[in-house]
């Protein structure tokens, strides 16, 4: 499962950029990592832009929701900003919720890393629905 969420994940010419990296995925669950890059990622105060972090929790999600329904795609996302995301590196955790045939429900977290310390910064939500492969 893992390496074919690192396939795909090495399609998406975003994903690419920001340096996104898929590091776990089991049945239902797919974490992902990306080092912050205060160039080109921050917002004007310096934190992790909400771009990036509707980015990962979106792509956790999605890749949570890939593991039990194959290609996805997303159909209602939320974001809840809880902290300012100020980290080295940031670790974003899906899991599915609750899977059915024409919906799957996800939930993510995203941890902002320093050093050895996490700390939660984000949380989000997302309706997925299964797609025939072109």
């Amino acid at each position: 499962m893992l390496d074919t969420l690192k396939q795909i994940n090495s399609t998406s010419a975003f994903n690419r950029w920001a340096g996104i990296e898929v590091t776990r995925a089991v049945r239902g669950e797919a974490d992902l990592s990306l080092a912050f890059r205060e160039t080109d990622m921050a917002q004007y105060a310096g934190f992790l832009h909400a771009g990036l972090i509707g980015a990962l929790l979106d792509t956790a999600c999605g890749f949570a929701a890939g593991t039990v329904a194959g290609n996805v795609l997303a159909s209602h996302f939320s974001v809840n900003c809880l902290a300012p995301a100020v980290g080295e590196v940031f670790i974003a955790k899906g899991r599915v919720v609750k899977a059915g045939r024409k919906q799957v429900f996800t939930r993510a977290e995203l941890f902002a890393q320093t050093g050895d310390q996490l700390k939660l910064v984000a949380t989000g939500d997302a309706i997925l629905v299964p797609v025939d492969s072109q």
